[in-house]
């Protein structure tokens, strides 16, 4: 089988090329190119049904999906026998389609452009330029150009789009190391015509023109650029195309030689004896003043051999931070500043000689070197001795990575970027970087965007950065017309320049006309700050989700925020939403799970059953099965490892991006027995706890608490479930929580049946009627307590028998049906113990009824009885409750008053006589 997306949708089968088996219906391309962009994984049924009909699925999805879902598998059993059944299978909470990689293009693409890129960085140009073309030449078109794209196909699309320019960049960056700058010149002139704000291929244009002897042309080419960006954007150019401009306009003689340089933003200028090798410093970065003064000021006035450490959670922005601190201390490092991804594919770190040497060669290095990670490092203090330079060394994995780079020699530093904080290193200064504030993250967001807020824009649209400045997360930016076969959107630039890529690509046209400072503002690119708020939060403040979030701004001018904030809210698939290009969430965070124990990882996934919110020792401890002590250590060391956060009143919580990814992994490696006994003993604990607590428990931490009633029942902890579900009854009663009050009872009543307990389902059924029976739904209440009494007698349980009894002694009273009420009542009295909360509701009762009948001295006896119980059960809430009603009924003033009070806070109106 063959099967092909990246253009129309073509399914080869064993009958050869001349054969199409693509399925005619629209419905059933939708369904299968949803399962064939996430190949291998499960997709869920309501991933696909929002795929096929959005917003308005009809009535019957399910069993339409289910059809839909059939007659694929028909489909792919013509092309080969027995296809569909094996490789379309169900899978729960959806479907997965098993397919081999080289028998989608989809998954070739992604393995050609990985390994072009890996050619790119090791300096195997002509393998990764061969790569590439290969990535490349498997488009046909749009991704599923012939196809209805929903919300997954379209992020899906957004991604590859991306990649796919990604891969072009790199092909031409490969070409232009090897030398084939003039036969490059034609191509770069069509694809600068294609793609007129990409400002990388621009340079290369400039760079190839200059090194054909063209040098009036590569100024020109920057000329033509600079007036687009001007006159529709109101914008310069960037920094690293006006540094490139200014050489060529010198005639610098280093272009003319083939420089091993980093992919991506990194960029390298070699002059002599000063080496500069940094990432272009991010024009949208914004936020990190006070932390980016801090490293400034250690990195210039610390003693010699200190090593600045910047830490912080993965995506935290810690690369951008180094960046922006070593391009704004140049000064201080007049011999040079050099920049090493000591990780630059995710899982693969440098070791020491291979860092070692590449640090050698870009200081400058060009002679043979040693082998040894010794001699390698004695020439490197040699090389270093008697110069002021910087080192930054990017993704740094741990001290004994770290030590042997170090320099120790006067005047040179290190600043390093890495998860851990390194406390083993002697001279180590330690700046942690936490999530950006609210504030400063909508700013990052808009900026990167290009969607300002209305009021805080001069009525020119501004393009996010070129890049993001880590070399694993990078993005190609708004702003960039993609070519036909990759794009199926134009994003928001001047009205010119959209009908130009029309022209050239054929593609569907969405024009967005730009006004300039004398034109108003585009309504298209202004913000509601709300809506850019509530994206901000949704991505928890990291700078890479905010980055990725933008990134999709900027590349479908028709979203608004509130599109975006749209797909962001399903906590589900929130991680997928995030991922754009190489800004991939999920993949980033996942470095920091990789680097885990087992152990660890083990406790990251279990914890991720803890309600979203601050939490102790104690609640982990219970999730984990670990004493207190061994709990505490566990989650120290996820705070360590940056998969946790931690307070300083010794609370600690997830970041909720973590925590999803916490989630997800629960659900794919945790065995389910692991998981459902880990959810049990937490909620056995806190049934503990709430049961200690009684009532005092507040509405936020009940809430709190019937979130882990729910997560018990969903893990199938039923018997911990209702436990805690019933524990938690008076609190919710007493703070009158109807809504988690019905959901808490509602789920323990399914776990009572589930796990065959009568008296449990008895209960959870009486205290329904309860919640019915205050919210006034009289027929519903009536329903639920005489259920409540025939479970209770199935299971020959008196006391819960009476009290379901006594429930419907209220309903009698409410509708003024005393006889059947004082029967009821009587019966109910005769089944209760002498000391018990029931019996105390029963004379409750009684005491009602009396008051009904105007025997106020029954009343008196029956509430008397009340408080001398409640003092003997030392329940303080009923006790002063009995206490309320008679000094009611003893104050004849307020005797015959209008309302009374039929149970603890709750009042009923009398009628007047």
């Amino acid at each position: 089988m063959k099967f092909r997306i990246l253009g129309p949708m073509e399914i080869e089968g064993s009958a050869g090329p001349g054969v199409s088996y693509t399925p005619r219906a629209a419905k059933l391309r939708v369904v299968l190119g949803a399962l064939l962009v996430r190949s291998g994984e499960v997709v869920s049924v309501q991933a696909l049904t929002d795929e096929l009909w959005q917003d308005h699925p009809p009535r019957t999805a399910t069993t339409t999906l289910q059809v839909y879902i059939s007659q694929l598998r028909k489909q792919l059993g013509s092309a080969e026998a027995g296809f569909g059944r094996e490789f379309l299978v169900t899978r729960q909470p959806g479907y997965v389609l098993r397919v081999a990689p080289d028998e989608l293009d989809l998954t070739r693409f992604e393995a050609l452009h990985a390994s072009g890129r890996r050619a790119l960085e090791s300096g195997d140009f002509a393998q990764a330029a061969a790569l590439q073309r290969q990535a490349i030449d498997l488009w046909r078109g749009p991704l599923l150009s012939d196809t209805p794209h929903g919300p997954a196909l379209d992020a899906a699309a957004v991604r590859l789009e991306e990649a796919g320019v990604a891969a072009l960049d790199q092909r031409i960056r490969a070409d232009l190391e090897l030398g084939r700058h003039r036969d490059l010149i034609a191509e770069l002139q069509s694809v600068t015509t294609r793609y007129p704000l990409r400002e990388e291929f621009h340079g290369h244009l400039m760079l190839a023109l200059f090194r054909a002897g063209r040098q009036a042309e590569a100024l020109r080419a920057f000329g033509q650029l600079r007036h687009t960006l001007v006159e529709e954007l109101a914008i310069e150019p960037g920094p690293a195309l006006q540094r490139l401009h200014g050489r060529i306009l010198a005639g610098d003689a280093g272009l003319l030689v083939d420089e091993a340089a980093p992919a991506g933003p990194v960029t390298v200028t070699q002059t002599r004896g000063r080496p500069v090798a940094l990432p272009t410093a991010d024009p949208a970065f914004t936020g990190r003043e006070d932390e980016l003064a801090r490293v400034v000021d250690l990195l210039t006035s610390s003693p010699a051999g200190t090593c600045v450490a910047v830490a912080g959670m993965p995506g935290v922005g810690k690369t951008a931070l180094a960046v922006e601190a070593a391009h704004r201390c140049a000064d201080a490092f007049p011999d040079g500043r050099l920049f090493l991804d000591l990780e630059p594919e995710p899982g693969r770190p440098l070791g020491p000689a291979q860092a070692l040497t590449r640090l050698l060669r870009r200081a400058g290095e060009t002679g043979p070197l040693p082998e040894t990670v010794e001699d390698l490092r004695d020439t490197l203090h040699t090389l270093l001795a008697g110069r002021r330079l910087l080192l930054v060394l990017d993704h740094a994995g741990s001290e004994a990575q770290l030590r042997p780079l170090l320099p120790a020699t006067e005047g040179c530093r290190a600043l390093v970027t890495i998860r851990r904080t390194p406390a083993s290193l002697a001279a180590v200064r330690t700046v942690s970087l936490a999530p950006l504030r609210p504030e400063a993250a909508r700013a990052l967001l808009a900026t990167a965007s290009g969607r300002g807020p209305a009021g805080d824009t001069d009525g020119a649209w501004r393009p996010a950065a070129n890049g993001h400045a880590s070399a694993r997360a990078r993005t190609d930016g708004p702003g960039t017309l993609r070519p036909a076969a990759l794009s199926r959107h134009v994003p928001a630039v001047g009205a010119s320049a959209a009908r130009r890529h029309a022209q050239h690509s054929g593609a569907r046209t969405v024009l967005t006309t730009v006004s300039g400072p004398a034109g108003g503002t585009d309504p298209g690119h202004v913000a509601d700050p709300a809506a850019l708020a509530e994206v901000a939060a949704l991505c928890g403040g990291l700078p890479l989700a905010l980055r990725s979030a933008a990134a999709q701004l900027a590349a479908r001018p028709h979203w608004t925020p509130h599109t975006l904030a749209a797909r962001l809210r399903d906590p589900r698939d929130r991680l997928d939403a995030l991922r754009v290009g190489e800004l991939d969430v999920r993949t980033v965070l996942l470095t920091a799970y990789a680097a885990a124990t087992a152990q660890q990882q083990r406790s990251f996934r279990l914890l991720a059953l803890l309600p979203d919110a601050p939490f102790e020792t104690g609640p982990a401890a219970a999730v984990l099965g670990l004493g207190a002590d061994a709990a505490g250590r566990s989650v120290e060391g996820l705070v360590d490892a940056r998969l946790l956060e931690a307070d300083d009143t010794g609370r600690f919580r997830f970041h909720p991006l973590p925590r999803l990814l916490a989630a997800e992994l629960l659900a794919r490696h945790e065995p389910e027995d692991s998981a459902r006994d880990a959810a049990g003993r937490l909620a056995e604990a806190c049934a503990d706890s709430a049961g200690a607590g009684g009532s005092a428990t507040g509405q936020a931490d009940l809430a709190v608490l019937v979130g882990v009633v729910r997560t018990a029942h969903a893990h199938g902890a039923w018997a911990a479930a209702l436990r805690l579900a019933d524990a938690l009854s008076g609190g919710l009663e007493s703070h009158a929580a109807w809504s988690l009050w019905r959901t808490a009872h509602t789920l323990g009543l399914d776990a009572a049946r589930r796990a065959r307990d009568r008296v449990g389902e008895a209960r959870m059924l009486r205290s329904l009627g309860d919640l019915a029976w205050q919210q006034r739904e009289l027929t519903r209440c009536e329903e639920l307590y005489e259920a409540a009494a025939r479970a209770a007698r199935g299971c020959a349980d008196d006391q819960e028998h009476g009290r379901a009894l006594v429930g419907l002694v209220d309903v009698r009273l409410d509708a003024g049906a005393y006889d059947e009420a004082g029967a009821l009542l009587d019966t109910a009295l005769g089944s209760l113990p002498d000391r018990s909360p029931a019996r105390f509701d029963a004379l409750r009762a009684g005491a009602l009824l009396a008051l009904d009948l105007g025997d106020a001295a029954t009343a008196t006896a029956r509430f008397t009885a009340c408080r001398d119980l409640a003092t003997d059960l030392r329940d303080r809430r009923l006790e002063a409750y009995a206490r309320r009603c008679l000094r009611r009924l003893t104050d004849t003033a307020q005797g015959a008053g209008p309302a009374v009070e039929v149970r603890p806070g709750v009042w009923r109106l009398r009628e007047a006589a």
